[in-house]
C-alpha cells in the first residue's frame, strides 16, 4: 500500500484487501517521513489484526542513503506504533527505483544489516499466526445422499475456521447444544486424523444429530461467545450513510441474521487514534457501533480469533456489502433507544 497518495476510499480499500492477510507492507517517502496516510494505513493494519507490518522506507536514493534519515523515520513510527496493536514491525531502507534491498543487498547502505524485502517474506514465519486453540468448524454443507447404497451417509462439509479436530474428540454443534464425538474425518476419498485451520474437510459425528448450514461445531470443553446484543469496530464501506435502527442482513461465517445498529459510541479518528462523538458513520469512517442480532451469534472476539470475530453488514434493498466489522466484548452497554421497532 502506497502510504504518499490521499485516496478518498483509501479505508474501504485496504479493509477489503487486507482483512485476510497476514502480512502488510507500507511505503514510506525517505524525504517525507511519517504523513497522515502512514499512520492511516498503520492503524488499519492493526483494527484487522494483521500480524506483521513491514515499512519500506523508499526512495533512499534522493536522500543519498542516509542512515540518519532513515533511523528518524524509524524512530518516529515506532513511537506513533506502540498506541497500536501491531506485534511485529520491520524497517527497510530500500529503493525501489535502483532495486537497493528490493532483492540484493545494497552496497550504498552498509550500516543496514538486516534482511532484503525479498529474503524477509520468503522467510517470514505465518503459519502460527492461526488461532490453534479455538477448534472452531462453520457447517457450510450437509451431504447426505439420496440415492444408492450411501443413503445413511451423513457427513458436514465446511473450512476449519480455528483451531483442530481430531478422531474422538468430544464436540458440541451450536446453537443445539447437542454433544456427540468425531468418527471419522475426510478430505476428498481419504480419511484423516487431524483437520486443522484453514484445512476445508467433512466431519462425520457418531450419533444422529440435526445439523444445517449456519451451525457451528466446536469442541465441547472450549466455547465461543453467543449473544444478540453485541459490540464491534466497524468500518462504513457504501456511500448511503449508516442508519440507525435500520434493519440490515448481517453475514457471519457461515451464518445470516438480521441485525440492527441502535447506538454508535464513538468514531475513530484513525489519524488522532482519538475517539469523537459522532451520530453517523460516512462512507470510509470507523466507528465502535452497538447492534442486535435476530438470532444469537456464535463468536469469539475478533484479535483473539478473527475467523469467527468479522462479519459484514448488507443492505437487503441493494444487496450491497456496506460494512465490515471486528466483534468485541460488550465492555460497555448501549441504552436501546425507546420507539424503536426491535422485531427484527
Amino acid at each position: 500500500m502506497n502510504a504518499q497518495t490521499p485516496d478518498p476510499q483509501a479505508t474501504v480499500n485496504m479493509v477489503t484487501g487486507a482483512s485476510t492477510s497476514s502480512l502488510a507492507l507500507i511505503l514510506v517517502d525517505a524525504r517525507k517521513g511519517i504523513i497522515e496516510q502512514t499512520r492511516r494505513h498503520a492503524t488499519i493494519a492493526s483494527l484487522l489484526g494483521i500480524p506483521h507490518l513491514v515499512l519500506c522506507v523508499n526512495k533512499m536514493d534522493l536522500v543519498d542513503f542516509s542512515e540518519e534519515v532513515f533511523e528518524a523515520v524509524r524512530q518516529e513510527f515506532t513511537r506513533f506504533s506502540t498506541r497500536l496493536k501491531i506485534r511485529d514491525v520491520t524497517f527497510i531502507p530500500m529503493s525501489a527505483l535502483l532495486g537497493d534491498n528490493v532483492v540484493a543487498r545494497s552496497s550504498r547502505m552498509p550500516w543496514y544489516l538486516g534482511e532484503t524485502l525479498l529474503s524477509f517474506l520468503e522467510s517470514v514465519h505465518i503459519a502460527s499466526d492461526w488461532n490453534m486453540q479455538d477448534p472452531r468448524f462453520p457447517v457450510q454443507w450437509v451431504i447426505r445422499p439420496q440415492f444408492g447404497r450411501s443413503t445413511d451417509f451423513r457427513a458436514f462439509a465446511g473450512q476449519v475456521a480455528s483451531g483442530a479436530f481430531r478422531v474422538g474428540d468430544r464436540v458440541t454443534v451450536l446453537p443445539s447444544g447437542r454433544q456427540s464425538r468425531i468418527q471419522e474425518i475426510q478430505l476428498m476419498s481419504r480419511s484423516l486424523e487431524v483437520a486443522h485451520a484453514p484445512m476445508s474437510a467433512c466431519i462425520l459425528l457418531e450419533d444422529t444429530i440435526d445439523v444445517s448450514r449456519g451451525d457451528l461445531i466446536v469442541a465441547s470443553d472450549n466455547l465461543p461467545h453467543v449473544g444478540k446484543d453485541l459490540e464491534a469496530m466497524c468500518c462504513w464501506m457504501d456511500e448511503t450513510p449508516l442508519q440507525l435502527g435500520k434493519k440490515y442482513l448481517l453475514k457471519h461465517t457461515t451464518h445470516s441474521t438480521k441485525a440492527m445498529v441502535h447506538h454508535l459510541h464513538y468514531r475513530l479518528d484513525i489519524n488522532r487514534l482519538e475517539e469523537d462523538s459522532a451520530h453517523v458513520l460516512k462512507l470510509n469512517e470507523i466507528g465502535r457501533i452497538a447492534l442486535k442480532t435476530a438470532t444469537p451469534l456464535l463468536y469469539d472476539r475478533y484479535h483473539r480469533n478473527r475467523s469467527l470475530g468479522g462479519f459484514v453488514l448488507i443492505d437487503d434493498s441493494t444487496h450491497a456489502t456496506v460494512g465490515a466489522g471486528m466483534l468485541e466484548e460488550p465492555a460497555r452497554p448501549a441504552p436501546l433507544p425507546e420507539r424503536v421497532d426491535y422485531s427484527i
